[in-house]
């Protein structure tokens, strides 16, 4: 596929650093991979889904960075990267290492965890890569968000993939794309000559403020309430309860509500998360809630709504 092209285009991707069960296993992902994308070197390859416990018990334990860096050396990778949605305390310690060169991380309009640590990539001289910058498409179904600037963006997939562009951390959006309209969209608004302005970006920030405080459940994901002796997925529902009644997104949160359980985590593990018609009342969660948010109580709303 990238036949007279290899010159004109960045090759990015990762290793499955979760499934590594021995030191010669990166060189062994690398090898194949070189040799089915038919390339001799690889721009940035990431060591994919970093976390607390993968990074200790398989990225140190089996000495991967100095795997990296020997392969580097011998021009088989350009860039030393990593992807991961773990805390961005983590992230900073990762990149406090100094070895690696890019940080690929979750960013968005609705999901701005990451802005502070993109910021210090930024300034420790990373590149710093933007996934689900319409957040995995969720956003581009939300008639509400396209109203925070109605009659500046032609559509919400606009209004988010310009709203990250404009974040002087990012260096690059990776927008997936499943038809040719999507890319001309994508090709059009990268293409913008003009970028968003503060009084925009302020319009935004006050449009976000404003929809947070009709929040129905205020969770603020620190997950006190895990692990949950069922299994169930507590923050992860409140959080499509919120799409669903707060930004419009009643369609994704629906298939995400369904696909709880179903399939395999990004992490590569099986998903065993329980949707919330699992929960027994145990009352746990409640007890742990540094919120004190009706978890039982809300957890039944939601699979009323969602289910």
């Amino acid at each position: 596929a990238l036949k007279g092209w290899r010159e004109r285009v960045y090759l990015s991707t990762k290793m499955p650093t979760w499934i590594v069960e021995k030191k010669d296993d990166y060189r062994c992902f690398l090898e194949e991979l070189l040799e089915g994308l038919k390339v001799e070197y690889i721009d940035f390859y990431h060591f994919h889904f970093l976390n607390e416990d993968n990074f200790k018990n398989i990225v140190l334990k089996y000495d991967l960075l100095r795997e990296a860096r020997k392969a580097k050396d011998e021009g088989l990778i350009k860039h030393i990267s990593f992807s991961s949605h773990d805390r961005p305390e983590f992230m900073k310690r990762i990149i406090d290492i100094g070895i690696f060169e890019s940080l690929l991380c979750q960013y968005n309009l609705l999901d701005r965890s990451n802005e502070g640590v993109m910021a210090y990539a930024k300034s420790k001289g990373l590149g710093v890569a933007v996934m689900g910058p319409v957040g995995g498409g969720r956003l581009a179904s939300s008639g509400i968000l396209k109203e925070i600037l109605a009659g500046s963006v032609k559509s919400t997939p606009e209004l988010a993939l310009r709203f990250v562009l404009a974040n002087e951390n990012v260096s690059v959006a990776l927008s997936g794309m499943g038809s040719i309209r999507m890319v001309e969209e994508n090709v059009r608004v990268a293409s913008l000559s003009r970028p968003l302005s503060n009084e925009e970006l302020q319009t935004i920030e006050t449009f976000i403020k404003e929809r947070r405080k009709k929040e129905e459940i205020i969770c603020n994901m620190c997950e006190y309430c895990q692990p949950c002796p069922s299994q169930v997925a507590i923050s992860r529902i409140f959080e499509l309860m919120n799409y669903y009644s707060v930004y419009g997104l009643k369609e994704y949160a629906r298939k995400q509500y369904q696909d709880i359980g179903v399939g395999t985590l990004d992490s590569g593990e099986k998903d065993e998360r329980e949707k919330a018609d699992a929960c027994t009342e145990c009352g746990r969660c409640e007890e742990q809630c540094p919120q004190k948010i009706k978890i039982v109580e809300k957890l039944k709303e939601a699979h009323r709504v969602l289910g």
